[in-house]
């Protein structure tokens, strides 16, 4: 019975000894490194902190009051993570920040929405001529214009800056559906997007589709080289100015606006994009200019453009020839001889309807 006490003895002995090794062995932590720890005394002006095998840290003077409003929620006994700021501080303690703790905490998990991909729902607290300030657990982020959907995106032909700070001016206050994209610590930045669909997300939805689909899409907006169309939530596809009439389109802006329902089909799909046209839906009117003219007729056609070449003169709707320059002494006489909007008579001396091509003669 004795040697069996003595041998429990021996035991417990062995394990103190080896748990006070293992205490001594330990690696203590560097300064800058996280550490946890038990709450043990809430001062007036400080924190104590249980730190074994180490000792005890605390929290006190600037980084006690940077962080006050936290510490009333902080009970004995509960575990925090702190940052090391001195493993040698006043009376040998370790002195610890909360504050440089929650930041790199909060940076971590920037990091890790960046790589997920989270989506956010933040508000836009103000707006400046690049983009949108977001604030995200007090670290205040970018959102560059060039990241905003097409429908939030200032629609300012010009490039005046001070009108599209008007328009992104209009964003302040709307929470934001966005994505981190950047986050440099150390520069203490955070970019965002609202274009928040990941690529596998998109090219998911756009496999649904194929082309020569005819869907209802949405206009989002209307830009000087086409149409944004909303085919589904986050899926928008383009009407490029060149696909939106058989007949000459000068200004998309003019003839749509954003919320319009419209009919799209479907032209090419191309690394998660999609092309769309209008035109398309009806029937090629050069299909029918074909058995209608042929080279030598005599037409009648109305002036609606003048380029480098010469001037364009409208058949039918539709259909439309060049007047070329070299018709006229120079540009100066083009456009005393034909004037914009009006009708003159032609002679067809080049017809090409499978491209698309009709040169006409002037007929004084």
């Amino acid at each position: 019975m004795l040697n069996t006490i003595e041998e429990e003895n021996k035991d417990l002995l062995d394990e103190s000894l080896m748990s006070s090794f293992l205490e001594k062995t330990q690696v203590l932590p560097k300064t800058g490194s996280m550490i946890e720890g038990s709450v043990i005394s809430l001062e007036k002006n400080a924190v104590f902190i249980n730190l074994p095998p180490f000792g005890t840290g605390v929290i006190f003077g600037k980084e006690y009051i940077t962080v006050k409003d936290v510490l009333k929620n902080i009970n004995v006994g509960d575990k925090i993570i702190a940052k090391i700021i001195d493993l040698e501080g006043e009376n040998g303690y370790i002195e610890l920040s909360l504050k440089e703790a929650r930041q790199a905490i909060v940076w971590g998990e920037a990091e890790e929405m960046m790589n997920s991909k989270t989506i956010l729902e933040l508000p836009v607290k103000e707006a400046n001529k690049g983009g949108l300030i977001i604030e995200w657990q007090g670290i205040q982020g970018f959102l560059p214009a060039s990241q905003l959907k097409s429908e939030h995106y200032p629609q300012v032909t010009d490039g005046n800056k001070d009108r599209i700070l008007e328009e992104l001016k209009k964003l302040v206050g709307q929470n934001l559906p966005v994505a981190i994209i950047g986050a440099i610590p150390k520069e203490g930045k955070l970019i965002f997007s609202e274009k928040n669909i990941t690529q596998a997300q998109k090219t998911e939805a756009v496999e649904k589709y194929a082309v020569g689909d005819v869907l209802e899409g949405e206009v989002t907006s209307a830009v000087d080289f086409g149409i944004f169309v909303k085919i589904e939530d986050d899926l928008e596809g383009l009407v490029h100015i060149s696909e939106i009439s058989w007949s000459l389109v000068e200004d998309p802006k003019t003839m749509f606006k954003p919320n319009d329902k419209i009919k799209v089909k479907i032209i090419e799909i191309e690394k998660g994009k999609i092309s769309l046209s209008i035109k398309a839906l009806t029937q090629n009117p050069w299909e029918k200019a074909k058995s209608t003219y042929k080279k030598g007729d005599d037409v009648s056609g109305v002036i609606i453009k003048f380029n480098k070449h010469g001037a364009l003169a409208s058949i039918e709707e539709g259909v439309a020839g060049l007047v070329h320059m070299s018709e006229f002494e120079n540009e100066t006489k083009l456009r005393e001889a034909l004037e914009l909007g009006k009708s003159y008579n032609f002679k067809i001396s080049i017809f090409e309807p499978e491209s698309q091509k009709m040169i006409l003669s002037f007929v004084s």
